[in-house]
């Protein structure tokens, strides 16, 4: 029997647990209810935890066979927080709760490395110690970094961490990674633009931020044809511009915001310098000021070329090599799994979520509970990669 086929004899009983946290999904750092089920499925498994790391993360810790060695330690990583999303579907399963939904699948991601920590436990088939990283608030992308400042991996270390992540259009049983950028570095911004209001009828007197704004929306679209080497990729989206309402008032100020997307953090700090001076320099054209508030949430997140070669290894040893995209196109999302990437050597994994269905972050999505042995498989064969079975 294979490992796949062994965790899916009790698929019954997982895909109980994720419509049970899909029911009932919590957003950032409000995952009390999850968290306090991960804790007492884990207990029962015999595992040791623990509780309250980055505010609802929960950690567990499965010690494998003792050797004479200093042994080897893995981090395993799921994310356990939903949208501020307001759900479409209507099945029996469907968020309890108005305005959250688990719209990305880390129902599905919890549901696995349960799995995958129950098949860890009982067979305890590894030298060296494995970690269990329940992580709060991705969609924020602020649970990695709040675990991290909690001393994540100075009480809880790891020499390599993995990480899985639901892919929908993905056949269920394949897998996708690359080595190097996999994720890009996520920036949301805002720029205040301040000048002087008056009576609509009156323009002279005033210095209209409206046009102000409009003008800087057409300069920052050459930032990235401009300034960025073509041999790289960015991404500099102006998403909206929130000023005055009524008809016949010119506003003192404006807001615009929006997002920028790179997979290198020098290729962001240039997008940063350039906007600044943009909207300095055009809002002084129109006798205006401006100010940029520019906020990283994640960096990029960059797999380790030797741990996604392990990671590959790894599921291709389940359902074979013609089944493993190797060299998976980088995508423009984000993932707060890259601070940890920072700090320790690892990789990502995409898990095919089936080719129906929604896409992430869509009212209508939802995990497919036929990929969970193929994701719990997936982290429990790394980990034997990693530390030998």
């Amino acid at each position: 029997m294979s490992l796949v086929e062994k965790i899916a004899q009790r698929l019954p009983e997982y895909t109980a647990w994720r419509r049970d946290f899909h029911a009932h999904p919590e957003v950032g750092f409000e995952e009390h209810r999850t968290a306090g089920l991960v804790a007492e499925r884990l207990q029962a498994m015999g595992i040791e935890v623990h509780t309250g790391i980055g505010g609802t993360g929960v950690v567990g810790v499965i010690r494998g066979k003792a050797t004479g060695n200093t042994p080897r330690t893995v981090g395993l990583r799921a994310d356990m927080d939903a949208l501020p999303l307001t759900e479409a579907n209507a099945f029996a399963h469907a968020s309890t709760h108005q305005g959250r939904m688990h719209g990305c699948g880390h129902d599905g991601h919890t549901t696995m490395l349960l799995a995958a920590a129950r098949e860890l436990a009982e067979t305890r088939d590894f030298e060296g110690t494995v970690h269990l990283y329940f992580q709060p608030a991705e969609e924020l992308g602020a649970g990695a970094p709040a675990m991290q400042k909690d001393g994540l991996f100075q009480r809880f270390p790891a020499d390599a961490v993995y990480a899985l992540h639901n892919r929908p259009g993905m056949p269920v049983g394949h897998y996708g990674l690359r080595s190097g950028p996999m994720l890009a570095g996520v920036t949301f911004w805002d720029i205040h633009v301040q000048g002087k209001g008056g009576h609509a009828a009156r323009p002279e007197v005033t210095h209209d931020p409206v046009v102000c704004g409009a003008a800087l929306i057409s300069a920052l679209q050459s930032v990235v044809s401009r300034n960025v080497s073509p041999h790289a990729q960015a991404v500099l989206s102006v998403t909206g511009m929130e000023t005055g309402r009524a008809y016949n008032v010119i506003p003192d100020g404006v807001r615009l915001f929006g997002t920028v997307r790179t997979y290198a953090v020098e290729v962001t700090d240039l997008i940063r310098e350039r906007m600044g001076a943009l909207a300095s320099s055009v809002a002084a054209g129109f006798g205006c000021t401006a100010q940029l508030d520019f906020r990283v949430l994640t960096p990029p997140l960059i797999n380790s070329a030797e741990n996604a070669e392990r990671f590959g290894d790894a599921v291709a040893g389940l359902v074979g090599e013609d089944k493993v995209k190797r060299a998976m196109p980088p995508s423009m999302g984000g993932e707060d799994f890259a601070y940890f990437l920072q700090e320790v050597p690892g990789a990502f994994l995409n898990v095919g979520n089936g080719t129906e269905g929604a896409d992430l972050h869509h009212p209508r999505y939802d995990f497919n509970d036929e990929a969970i042995p193929y994701g719990a498989a997936a982290l429990v064969a790394v980990v034997r990669k990693e530390l030998g079975a």
